[in-house]
């Protein structure tokens, strides 16, 4: 019998199959490994010293130390990241809020206001305050960086 057709009949389908479970088994021991080790990071309500015990406890004793914690702490491992997944949303609802507000345009009412005080003060004509009111009525002033179509050109203020 030829050693390569020994070899390929030497490792059944079902040894595939265990051989498989094994190594996915084996991935999801090291992310739970991690997300254990995050979470004692994570929690403010332990000291330092407690940290340190677990994480010791966690590394030199890994599968011990798994089981312990989470039928230890398991139970408040979820709220933890849910607590930092809200907190994370909320900086970010709030610096999505902030840089829109912050670097936002003025709308044509509070344009039209600034062209009247220019102009009652003796600072523009009238013909310029027309021409400035045009642009702003026609989406091409001030306003924003509103693109113009290739066809229109504003006038041009003086």
């Amino acid at each position: 019998m030829n050693s390569a057709m020994y070899l390929a009949y030497d490792f059944p389908l079902l040894g595939a199959f265990w051989a498989m479970l094994w190594f996915f088994l084996w991935i999801l021991w090291f992310v739970l490994l991690f997300r254990i080790i995050v979470d004692i990071f994570r929690d403010d309500a332990m000291s330092g010293w407690a940290k340190a015990g677990w994480l010791a406890f966690v590394i030199l004793l890994p599968f011990l130390g798994v089981f312990v914690y989470v039928i230890a702490r398991g139970k408040n491992m979820g709220r933890r990241e849910i607590a930092q997944a809200r907190a994370q949303q909320e900086a970010f609802d709030s610096y999505v809020r902030e840089t829109a507000s912050a670097g936002g345009h003025p709308s044509s009412a509070d344009e039209l206001a600034k062209l009247s005080r220019l102009k009652e003060s003796g600072h523009i004509t009238e013909e310029e305050f027309q021409r400035a009111k045009q642009l702003i009525f026609t989406d091409y002033g001030p306003v924003g960086a509103r693109k113009q179509p290739a066809s229109a050109t504003p006038p041009t203020v003086g």
